[in-house]
């Protein structure tokens, strides 16, 4: 076996990896890149996959981040539909599915999450769309063409956001989750129940506390029987309960993992040669003082290039607020910090369940900032967490506006 020699291999060809080769190229324009990715697609960004693209504000040539070009001119050799499946650590090597082998000096591993599965009996039946990546997409969109009516499972940010989508292409839609309204683990229960009701009035059926047991096909026809005895007849189903964080190779490879790989403020594993960022990486949240793990956009980008840049020897403290958005039908919000609804929650509104602030407090501090339909203050809600101060409601009534 011919060992081919890289300067840095990015694992994971998603926002986080792309991203590590601007940060890379900031402080060496000459080390030789190698970037894996087990899709056959460019990398792409994906929050079009659940919101824009089905509004018609994006086509899909529109979400790719690069073209082909922009990787040659950056000297990064692109190896798509190839996926690494094993590091070792000691040798400085990456393996890949198609027996060939990689020595790199850094390595930074961005592989993401895989879809969450139903551990339900018929869970992995063929047409099941468990949505994640620009082919379940293009694979939904083919498939709506002759107006089937959908469930979706799962009552998330993926779950509620495709929901919407499909409603607005005139898809008659079913939703069914546990919780008691969508978007629990994040929405105080007041908005949450409005959201709900919202969508009830878009005519999305919803089928919550309860959830799945089985799913059978009966012709073209799926058949899913929940816990409640409910039988739900759909043309289509489509999942979205969640990723798992790929943590597989780092932990084969020796390196410390939870939920996620571990890393330190530089981004770096267990091992100082090897980095992690994006949806994969439990690091060190320095404004609220503990380890996290965040799925958004914004922190793969801002990860992958503080991570390309360290290990091009900035050694930089990764010490950005990332912040996460949505969109469900007329409702859009900004939100930063630890967004938990466990939290105590203090809500400055200009009008009740659509315009105003949420703030999530501890012990009367607050830890993270929603910005419902109120744009252009992520900055100022920031600086309010990072100060850390303890405030009373009456402090928070007009404070960010």
């Amino acid at each position: 076996m011919i060992t081919q020699h890289y300067q840095y291999i990015i694992i994971g060809g998603g926002l986080a990896g792309v991203s590590a080769i601007a940060g890379i190229r900031e402080r060496d324009t000459n080390g030789s890149i190698l970037l894996l990715s087990d899709e056959n697609q460019l990398p792409y960004d994906r929050p079009p996959l659940s919101k824009k693209l089905w509004f018609g504000k994006k086509k899909v040539e529109d979400i790719f981040l690069h073209n082909h070009q922009f990787y040659t001119e950056s000297g990064v050799k692109l190896t798509l539909g190839t996926k690494a499946v094993a590091v070792d650590a000691i040798r400085k090597l990456v393996f890949d599915n198609k027996q060939n082998e990689y020595h790199y000096e850094k390595l930074l591993i961005a592989t993401g999450g895989n879809p969450r599965l139903l551990p339900i009996e018929g869970g992995n039946l063929d047409g099941l769309i468990y949505f994640r990546t620009l082919d379940d997409y293009l694979t939904l969109k083919t498939r709506i063409s002759q107006k089937p009516s959908v469930l979706i499972i799962g009552g998330g940010f993926i779950g509620t956001e495709l929901a919407a989508a499909l409603n607005m292409n005139q898809i008659e839609v079913t939703m069914l989750f546990p919780e008691a309204y969508p978007v629990s683990r994040v929405f105080p229960e007041s908005l949450g129940k409005a959201i709900q009701s919202r969508y009830l009035e878009h005519g999305i059926k919803i089928l919550n506390e309860d959830k799945p047991i089985s799913i059978s096909k009966l012709g073209n026809q799926y058949i899913t029987k929940t816990e409640s005895a409910k039988q739900i007849v759909t043309d289509l189903i489509v999942i979205g309960i969640g990723i798992i964080p790929e943590t597989g190779l780092a932990a084969a490879a020796g390196l410390k993992t939870g939920n996620g790989i571990l890393v330190n403020e530089y981004l770096q594993t267990s091992n100082q040669d090897i980095y992690a960022a994006g949806d994969n990486t439990l690091f060190p949240y320095q404004a609220l003082g503990q380890l996290f793990r965040v799925e958004h956009w914004d922190n793969a980008l801002n990860q992958g290039k503080y991570a390309g840049r360290n290990m091009a020897g900035a050694n930089e403290s990764y010490d950005y607020m990332p912040y996460f958005f949505s969109d469900l039908f007329e409702f859009g919000y900004e939100a930063v910090g630890e967004i938990n609804s466990t939290l105590e929650t203090f809500a400055d509104w200009q009008e009740v369940n659509h315009t105003g602030v949420i703030y999530y407090l501890q012990d009367n501090i607050v830890r993270g900032v929603m910005l419902c339909n109120v744009w252009d203050k992520v900055e100022q809600a920031r600086e309010l967490i990072r100060k850390a101060e303890r405030v009373t409601p009456e402090k928070l009534v007009g404070l960010i506006r």
